[in-house]
C-alpha cells in the first residue's frame, strides 16, 4: 500500500487524509500544534464543496452544526447603526441559501473524526526531498513517502522546502486581521454586528447556542511585515481600533485576555504549479484566496477531493476554479464580491473527470 504524509490538520489536511485513505493510501497526518486548533472564525461551504461533504457522508452532521444567524447590523465608527438586514450577512451571503456557514473548529473536528488515519500532533517537517519523498521531522525518525501533501496553510513549511521562499508567491492585499473568541458580554442572539471606520473594521457574532462570540478586528496597512510576537500583535490591533466606538472598546479589552488568538495579513498565494516530484500542495498552501474571498474552505475541500481522485490532472482541473475564486477577494475593496460572481465561482468545477 502506498504511503502518504499530509502536513497540517486543518480543513485541507483532514479532507486530504480522508480522500487519500479511500483511494488506497496508508495516511499519516503530522501537525505542529499539540491538537486540533480551536477558536476559529465562521467559514463557508458552498457550491461544489457541498457535494464533496455529501460524498464524505458528512452532509447531515455539517448542516446540524451550521450557524443559525437571523441577520446583521452595520455600525459606523461611533457605534451608530447604519443599516440592518434579515435577508443576508456579509459572512455567509443570503440566509435562505443552500450554502452552509459553520465554525472552523466544528468542521475540522468532523473531518478529523471521519478521516480515520494516524494523526501525529506536536511534530513537524524539518527537511524533505521532493524527488525521493524522504522526510525528516523535528521528533519522529526520517521516513520515505510515496506522496507528501502540503496542507499547512498560507505560510506552508512544505511549500518553502519544496518550492522556495514564500515571498516569491505571496500577494499582500493591504490588510491585517485578528480573530479570537470571547464571552458573549454583548448579548448577541444569532445576530451579527459589523462595524467600519476610517481604514478599520470588523465583526462580532455568536457561536451556536450564543454562549460565546467570535470577534474579527481588521485594519489597513500599506506595507507587508511579519509580526510574530503576540503581545505586539495585540498592541497594534488596539492602537488601530482605538478611535472606533460601539462595542469595539470592550472587544479590544477582551482581546487582551484571550489565550486563543489568530493574527495575520490578508494575502493570496499564487504558484505556476502545485506539484513537484512527490509533493503536492492543497488549500491555502497552494492557492490561498484569503478570508476576503469567502471561498478558502471550499477550495480546500474540492482540492483535496480532486487531488486524491487523480493526481495527474489535479492542476488542470483545479486551476480555473482557483483563479475565479481568488478573484472574489479583489472584486470589491469596500465589501464582499457580488452574488453573481460568487455563484459563478463556487460551481466552476465538476467532480467528474
Amino acid at each position: 500500500m502506498p504511503e502518504a504524509l499530509v502536513c497540517g490538520a486543518g480543513v485541507a489536511g483532514c479532507a486530504s487524509a480522508y480522500w487519500l485513505r479511500r483511494n488506497g493510501y496508508d495516511v499519516t497526518v503530522v501537525e505542529r500544534a499539540d491538537g486540533l486548533r480551536n477558536g476559529g472564525q465562521a467559514i463557508d461551504v458552498r457550491g461544489v464543496a457541498l457535494e464533496v461533504v455529501e460524498r464524505m457522508g458528512l452532509g447531515e452532521q455539517v448542516r446540524a452544526a451550521r450557524t443559525r444567524m437571523r441577520g446583521m447590523s452595520m455600525l459606523d465608527a461611533s457605534g451608530n447603526e447604519v443599516f440592518r438586514s434579515e435577508e443576508r450577512t456579509f459572512s455567509s451571503g443570503r440566509l435562505d441559501s443552500a450554502d452552509i456557514e459553520i465554525l472552523r473548529d466544528d468542521l475540522v473536528e468532523l473531518l478529523h473524526d471521519a478521516a480515520d488515519v494516524e494523526y501525529r500532533f506536536g511534530d513537524e517537517i524539518t527537511a524533505l526531498d521532493a524527488e525521493s519523498g524522504r522526510v525528516e521531522f523535528a521528533k519522529a525518525e526520517p521516513h520515505t513517502f510515496d506522496l507528501i501533501v502540503g496542507a499547512d496553510g498560507a505560510h506552508s513549511a512544505v511549500r518553502r522546502l519544496a518550492f522556495g521562499p514564500e515571498d516569491q508567491f505571496r500577494r499582500y492585499l493591504g490588510q491585517y486581521l485578528a480573530i479570537f473568541p470571547a464571552a458573549n458580554t454583548v448579548g448577541l442572539e444569532d445576530w451579527q454586528i459589523w462595524f467600519q471606520g476610517e481604514g478599520v473594521g470588523g465583526a462580532v457574532y455568536p457561536v451556536p447556542g450564543n454562549k460565546e462570540i467570535r470577534v474579527t478586528l481588521g485594519f489597513g496597512e500599506p506595507e507587508y511585515r511579519e509580526i510574530r510576537d503576540v503581545a505586539e500583535q495585540k498592541k497594534l490591533v488596539a492602537e488601530r481600533l482605538s478611535e472606533v466606538g460601539g462595542p469595539v472598546p470592550d472587544l479590544v479589552k477582551a482581546m487582551e485576555d484571550s489565550q486563543t488568538f489568530f493574527f495575520d495579513a490578508m494575502l493570496q498565494i499564487h504558484l505556476d504549479r502545485w506539484t513537484t516530484g512527490r509533493v503536492a500542495l492543497v488549500g491555502d498552501a497552494g492557492y490561498c484566496a484569503s478570508v476576503l474571498s469567502g471561498q478558502g474552505t471550499s477550495l480546500a475541500l474540492v482540492g483535496a477531493y480532486i487531488l486524491a481522485d487523480s493526481i495527474d490532472d489535479y492542476e488542470t482541473r483545479m486551476r480555473p476554479f482557483v483563479e475565479l475564486n481568488q478573484a472574489l477577494a479583489t472584486e470589491n475593496a469596500a465589501g464582499p464580491a457580488s452574488e453573481e460572481s460568487v455563484e459563478r465561482a463556487k460551481n466552476a468545477i465538476s467532480l467528474s473527470r
